[in-house]
């Protein structure tokens, strides 16, 4: 009954106290249990049919969205090998897995967690209730995506992760393992931390998801930084070329994917499509043609940034709507953007960095017109 309810806006106070009449106490979780199954289609839809699934809200907000894990399962399938998930939580990881033919078990020390897993995945999958940092398996990949939330809140330090970070490479020293990070995790503290395999940076639909760890058992020779575009398809690795000229700007600007710039892969990424830098540290990209399928912007004017030029020259190309990106210099977009107050017909986006370094440096803003 509680799935046939609206639970909108409008609705959702009549509607809970008609939950609350026939299901009394119980009332509280079937409606959260609801929501959540109307919420899981976006993240987890290409999972398969997840409504009958049983979520909690952190579990739900943590849960790897399902492109990035089914991509994760593909590249471990290739080894062969059995795959441990030490923090299966709802069964997130371990579905993409079962379903690309990887012999896999999962265990959380979490018992709800662990409940929930067992309803999602149904009978054939090995579960157990065991605490990741003391190992139940041998001989497996293990395979771990420590929490980074507590009541709501991100926990940005990797000590403060749940294993912490460190623990975990300690724990599984001498194993394969895979630790799914926050993509903004210093890459330098992972040498501290003792990590020498490969860095991967995933995106998907255009927003960097994940920086995952892979140990050197799980990796090509001679790779530590993977750049990973799965609206493309496309991978880039620091054991591809890099030999990127620094000149001033061609026909297109391109502002290259947010998983290169993370990964560092900039200028590996110029050299395997032709491109060249604006500026040795800077992430912009330029070049007569433009990547297949990749969005980029045809620069008509360039100018060293002046507010009042700047609007002059969108009044005259008669800009009413206005893309704003911005490097290396200290621009707020949107305040910008009002200030420059468009007004006309036409949609133009302004790229505004810096050029230059130490006293030779300027503001430079190109107007251009976007590809799409």
């Amino acid at each position: 009954m509680v799935a046939e309810l609206a639970l909108t806006d409008a609705t959702r106070i009549a509607d809970i106290a008609a939950a609350r009449a026939r299901f009394g106490d119980r009332t509280p979780v079937l409606v959260e249990t609801t929501l959540l199954r109307r919420r899981a289609p976006e993240k987890l839809g290409k999972l398969g049919d997840v409504s009958t699934w049983l979520f909690t809200d952190e579990a739900l907000q943590q849960a790897t969205a399902a492109p990035v894990a089914q991509h994760r399962a593909r590249r471990l399938s290739v080894s062969g090998a059995v795959v441990h998930d030490a923090t299966c939580s709802i069964g997130t990881e371990l579905a993409p897995l079962r379903d690309a033919g990887v012999a896999a078990v999962g265990s959380d020390i979490d018992p709800v967690r662990l409940a929930m897993a067992a309803h999602n995945l149904g009978s054939g999958t090995i579960l157990c209730r065991a605490d990741a940092l003391h190992p139940v398996t041998r001989d497996a990949i293990v395979v771990v995506d420590p929490a980074r939330r507590s009541g709501g809140q991100r926990r940005f330090n990797p000590a403060d992760y749940q294993p912490g970070l460190g623990e975990l490479i300690d724990c599984y020293r001498g194993r394969d393992l895979v630790v799914k990070c926050a993509p903004g995790i210093d890459f330098e503290s992972l040498g501290r931390l003792g990590f020498d395999g490969e860095i991967e940076v995933t995106s998907y639909r255009g927003s960097v998801r994940e920086a995952c760890l892979w140990s050197g058992g799980l990796v090509e020779p001679g790779v530590r930084r993977r750049a990973t575009v799965l609206d493309r398809g496309e991978q880039l690795t620091d054991a591809e070329p890099d030999e990127c000229a620094v000149r001033a700007a061609g026909r297109w600007i391109v502002d290259p994917d947010g998983a290169v710039v993370r990964a560092g892969l900039v200028r590996h990424y110029g050299a395997r499509h032709g491109l060249w830098q604006l500026d040795p540290d800077i992430a912009y990209l330029s070049g007569d043609s433009l990547p297949p399928g990749v969005r980029g912007f045809e620069v008509l004017e360039q100018l060293d940034f002046d507010e009042r030029r700047l609007r002059q020259v969108l009044s005259a190309r008669g800009c009413g709507v206005l893309e704003i990106l911005v490097r290396g210099v200290q621009v707020d977009p949107d305040a910008l953007r009002r200030r420059l107050r468009p007004r006309g017909s036409q949609s133009l986006s302004v790229v505004i960095t810096r050029l230059g370094s130490g006293s030779a440096a300027r503001a430079t803003a190109y107007v251009c017109r976007p590809s799409y």
